[in-house]
């Protein structure tokens, strides 16, 4: 809804809706997007083979999700600095780099988080 129109809300199961469209166009147009969902898909395979617990299931999976959700917003601080900026200007390209940045530091972090939840518990299991 755009603020001051007459228009009602959309729907919740339309917003839904939108938000699949989004991850979807996320997914066909950015690399990075696929780049996190791969490591994803690495870490569900690493903690199966590590057997995983509840507990470290759950960290693995929030850090996951934690992630996609900043390369999303990161997706779209870029967007829509492209929209407001079309010709290069050095505050939108700090823009940019800062969010980016701001997801590099995450992954570093998560990277860190994995090593240690799923390094744990394959020591645990071969030992």
């Amino acid at each position: 809804m755009i603020p001051g129109s007459k228009e009602s809300h959309p729907s919740f199961r339309k917003s839904f809706g939108f938000a699949f469209q989004g991850f979807r166009f996320a997914i066909r147009s950015e690399r990075n997007i696929k780049v996190m969902l791969a490591g994803f898909v690495f870490a569900v395979v690493a903690g199966l083979i590590a057997g995983l617990d509840a507990v470290r299931w759950g960290i693995v999976l929030l850090c996951c999700g934690v992630v996609l959700c900043a390369e999303l917003v990161n997706t779209s601080i870029e967007t829509i600095v492209d929209l407001v900026s079309p010709e290069y200007h050095p505050l939108a390209g700090r823009a940019k780099d800062i969010a980016a940045a701001a997801v590099w530091v995450l992954c570093v972090f998560v990277a860190a988080a994995g090593i240690i939840t799923i390094g744990s518990a394959l020591i645990g299991k071969f030992l």
